[in-house]
């Protein structure tokens, strides 16, 4: 089922504790950019189905990633996109875009969303796997 916009922007503004949905909207277009250059073929299409429009498209752009970036490496470049943030900050921001992008997921979609990233994300997403 995919979410409404809205509703979207609520869950990641409610996680973040963002003051304003801009700033929601923000965190999910810079994260979501960069989680799309890492997935490819049909995981990265259902995910994409299962998000609003608008952040769908920005997870379908075309970018690539050239490797895989380690859970450590995608919070610095979540930083270096946005405006003022520091690592720490940056962490929140993944945090809560992608802990809302799991709840939109589902169990089995994400498992296979983690199948495609490098060790570590499980926590980014706020769904720690057993080791």
């Amino acid at each position: 089922m995919t979410l409404r916009r809205e509703a979207f922007l609520d869950h990641v503004k409610e996680r973040g504790e963002y003051g304003t949905a801009e700033e929601a909207e923000r965190a999910a277009r810079v994260v979501l950019a960069l989680l799309g250059a890492h997935l490819v073929g049909d995981v990265r299409a259902q995910l994409a189905a299962r998000l609003p429009e608008t952040f769908a498209w920005i997870l379908l752009n075309p970018l690539t990633s050239a490797e895989p970036l380690p859970p450590e490496r995608f919070v610095r470049a979540t930083a270096a996109w946005i405006e003022g943030a520091t690592e720490q900050t940056a962490a929140w921001d993944v945090s809560a875009v992608l802990s809302t992008v799991a709840d939109a997921a589902g169990e089995d979609l994400l498992g296979q969303i983690l199948l495609q990233l490098p060790a570590g994300y499980d926590l980014l997403f706020g769904r720690p796997r057993p080791t």
